[in-house]
Parts: C-alpha cells; structure tokens; sequence
C-alpha cells in the first residue's frame, strides 16, 4: 500500500455492451482491445483492466440520453430520477443547477485536490460566440472555476482535442498538426501524469452510431482504441487510476439510429482498480467512486 492521488477518467458518448453481429462494428474488428466488448462474454482486457457493466438507464423509462447521462456521471446524482424523464442533447436548466451544485470538478476542489484538468481544447470561437446551449462538461468546469484549454495549449502539448487526431481542427483552417493516436496517446499521458484529477472526452462515437456509418465506425474505433492503449503503456498504472466510461449505447447497434438500453462498459485501470471496479454498478456510482479514492489516505496498487 502507498499513498497516491491521481485518476484519468476518460469519457467516450455513445459506448454500450452489445451483442454480436454484423449491426455491431466490433464483431470481427482487429485492433479494437480494450473496446470490444460484448454481452454474455468474459471479456480479455489488456493492462489488466477490470470490467464494470454499468445501468444507464438508471430506473427511468426510455432512452438514455446524452444530457441527463453526462450530469449523472460528472456528480453522482441520478439526474434522469431527479428531472423524471431523460433528457437528450443539452442540459436544460434542472440538470444545469445539478451540476453547479454537485460537479465532480467543483467536488475534488473543496475536497483539496489542487491540480485538476480537463484535457480537452476549446477554440477561441467558442469563447467569442458562446453558444445557447453548453455540454454537461462545459457546465461542470465551470462550476469550478477550473481552466479551459484553448488551441495554444494543444499546440505546446497541453491539451487534447476532442478529435484527438486534430482532423477536424484542420478542416475549419485552424494551424495545427495532424496527430497520430500515438502521438496523442503520449500528450494526455503527459497531462495525466502532471495532474491528481483529468478528464477527458470522446463523442465522434455516438455522431457514427447516429449516422449508422460502419466504414467510419471501424475506421474510428481502431484508432480511439490504439490512442487508449498507447495512454495506458505511458502512465505508471503502479500509481494512476484509469477509469473508461459512457453515457449510453449506440455505436455497439449500428441497426438503429437511436441509442440502445445497454449497459455501458466502465472499464478501471492501475491503482485501486478493483476497489473502484466493485462500487460501480450505474452511472450514479461514478463520480462517488472517484471522489473516494482521490480523497482517501490509502491505496492499493494495480498488482
């Protein structure tokens, strides 16, 4: 046992458990470990990873949805139960006033942990033009006052893009350099490592399951898995807990344009991985989850 404090929790929209065949992208899909994943199957996860399938529909008829999930996961209160209903998109106002009072950001700050970061980059048009409507992530930095990104940071190797390739950064004429998922890879470790809590999130996935695209679901899937892989080579797991989770499923289905009723796959790496494997059964046990073990004296390492 040593005393460590430090957790990477790696958001991706859109992930679930599903089953095999050919409405799922992962079935025979080479290059895809540690993300694929399915029901009824004990699944062989590198980096002795350990598997925690996860309720998101959080006794609430419906859907899941993005809003009411990513509040739910970023402070531990079951937003869906507390509005009555799933809400999609955005968060309204309700799921609003949830995070600014329970952000898990906001949360480790009172609790004294100092160094916290959201990996991701946001582009001085967001800050100039705010738009109507912010993510649950937006909202939840916010609350506490925590730092955002912007692209001078991603080009001194401080932050990620949500399309961590920077693809997409290219395309709209911002001067940046295309990444390979190595390459990522070793920037969000560098972040991880420098920080007691980051964040970072993924949600190319669900605009694919929405779109129903195989060829990009394929293509994307092998390169957010080599990027996952590569992150979890270059963290010392002997020190760093890795928590992979989702809001709801959809790409694991590309049958159906509609997210699924699946569990999602919370997936924990490194130190105390079993002791938080084994406190998350929905999405509501997340942020608890992560608050205890960043906050507690003693920690069991990942052997």
């Amino acid at each position: 046992m040593e005393n460590t404090r430090s957790l990477l929790l790696f958001f991706i929209d859109g992930l679930g458990i599903g089953t095999r065949g050919q409405h799922n992208p992962f079935d025979g899909l080479s290059g895809a470990e540690p993300l694929a994943i399915f029901q009824n199957e004990k699944s062989n996860i590198p980096f002795d990873g350990l598997l925690a399938p996860t309720d998101a529909r959080l006794g609430v008829e419906g859907r899941p949805q993005s809003a009411s999930g990513q509040t739910t996961i970023l402070t531990g209160v079951n937003a869906p139960a507390a509005i009555g209903y799933h809400k999609q998109g955005f968060p309204n106002q309700p799921l609003l006033n949830i995070i600014r009072k329970h952000s898990i950001f906001l949360q480790l700050k009172r609790a004294g942990i100092e160094r916290i970061q959201f990996a991701n980059t946001y582009t001085r048009r967001f800050f100039e033009a705010r738009p109507r409507w912010i993510s649950a992530t937006t909202a939840a930095v916010e609350a506490a006052g925590v730092r955002f990104n912007v692209l001078e940071d991603l080009i001194a190797g401080r932050a990620i893009y949500q399309d961590f390739t920077n693809a997409m950064l290219i395309e709209r004429g911002q001067q940046v350099e295309l990444r390979t998922p190595e390459q990522a890879g070793k920037v969000l470790a560098d972040i991880v490592t420098a920080n007691q809590f980051t964040l970072y999130e993924y949600f190319i996935t669900d605009k694919i399951g929405h779109a129903q695209d195989l060829d990009a679901a394929c293509r994307v899937l092998r390169m957010l898995a080599s990027f996952i892989r590569v992150t979890l080579s270059r963290v010392d797991l002997e020190e760093i807990t890795v928590v992979l989770t989702s809001d709801h499923g959809n790409i694991e289905d590309l049958s159906s344009r509609n997210h699924t009723l699946n569990e999602v796959p919370t997936i924990v790496w490194g130190a105390n991985h079993n002791r938080v494997a084994s406190a998350i059964k929905s999405l509501a046990d997340i942020t608890p989850a992560i608050v205890n073990v960043l906050t507690s004296n003693v920690v069991y390492t990942s052997r």
